[in-house]
């Protein structure tokens, strides 16, 4: 059965168009799948043409025509040309990117979403209450339980999986958010996603959140109060889940393949080593919603848009996570 595959072409005035275009041309020979880019349509053209590509780009009217790799703009209108660097007409458009290629994974017309960047502060300015792509599919799919999860490799094949506690909150916030359903939620959605990746076993580590992991509450109570009795709840539940371990030694580990995801207690403690290991390869993976939902791990990169130098390997990495992802759920 054919899969068919969105991508939101996220800020326009970022490097998102340029990798989406040069992960198609690297990506759709390898397999049958159709792909709908969902973004502004004289965009994707001018790139197509001013990299050189010429992939064979369609306008999409519906899923019994031919072709391989089609458009479709749910904006209001084309954005014009040479629009500055987080521009509000971009972050509009970005927005309705976003919310098209949900609703068209919510209603089974897309067997998975892949999105290019977007910006938040360009957002924010343009007036929308915007935390994170994350937090924005969460709430359009209506879910509470979803985890952000990190995962890539480094040159040897070796995989880092990361999933996050806390994901987009201060970091003076992040112990008097941790929560015993937090952590046990990350740890469930973690073993699951090892399921769907089809890999022969779920273990998982759990970080601490101090130093040492408390040692033994000299420098903090969380783990003894929190964290170690989710961990106790979650084996008795059957879960291979250990911890909590000092989030200076478990990746190592990890990496060499002790475990199969690492549940971390906030943002960077999860994402430092994650993007030592894999910056070029790493992707974002929102677990808990209803459809499949991957990104690059990277940004908007103004600084480098528009000079055709921005490496696709993020983007190529979360389309083929994407595909294997609907493969496996197929």
């Amino acid at each position: 059965m054919t899969r068919w595959l969105g991508i939101t072409l996220g800020d326009v005035t970022g490097i998102g168009p340029e990798v989406t275009l040069k992960a198609l041309a690297a990506e759709s020979i390898n397999d049958h799948t159709r792909y709908l880019i969902i973004g502004d349509e004289n965009c994707v053209r001018r790139l197509n043409e001013k990299l050189s590509l010429n992939l064979p780009l369609k306008s999409f009217t519906g899923h019994t025509e031919t072709g391989r790799i089609f458009i479709t703009n749910p904006f209001s209108e084309p954005l014009p040309e040479n629009l500055p660097s987080g521009s509000p007409a971009a972050a509009n458009a970005a927005i309705a990117f976003l919310r098209d290629g949900a609703e068209r994974c919510l209603r089974r017309e897309l067997d998975g979403l892949v999105t290019a960047p977007v910006n938040k502060e360009s957002i924010i300015r343009a007036g929308y209450k915007f935390v994170g792509q994350t937090e924005f599919f969460s709430e359009i799919s209506k879910t509470n339980r979803y985890a952000m999860m990190l995962l890539g490799h480094d040159d040897k094949n070796r995989w880092l999986r990361v999933a996050l506690t806390t994901i987009h909150i201060p970091l003076k916030m992040v112990a008097e958010k941790l929560t015993s359903e937090k952590i046990s939620l990350a740890i469930e959605l973690a073993a699951q996603a090892c399921r769907d990746l089809r890999l022969p076993r779920a273990k998982i580590a759990v970080c601490g959140l101090n130093p040492h992991a408390g040692e033994g509450g000299k420098f903090g109570d969380e783990e003894i109060n929190i964290i170690t009795p989710t961990i106790l709840a979650a084996q008795k539940c059957g879960f291979d889940v250990v911890g909590p371990l000092s989030g200076d030694t478990v990746f190592h580990y990890a990496l060499r393949g002790d475990f199969d995801a690492v549940v971390a207690m906030y943002h960077d403690q999860g994402l430092a080593p994650l993007k030592a290991v894999a910056f070029d390869t790493g992707v974002n993976w929102t677990l808990g919603l209803p459809f499949i939902r991957t990104s690059p791990d990277h940004g908007t990169a103004y600084d480098i848009a528009g000079k055709g130098i921005a490496n696709p390997s993020s983007m190529i990495a979360a389309i083929r996570l994407a595909k294997q992802l609907a493969k496996n759920r197929k």
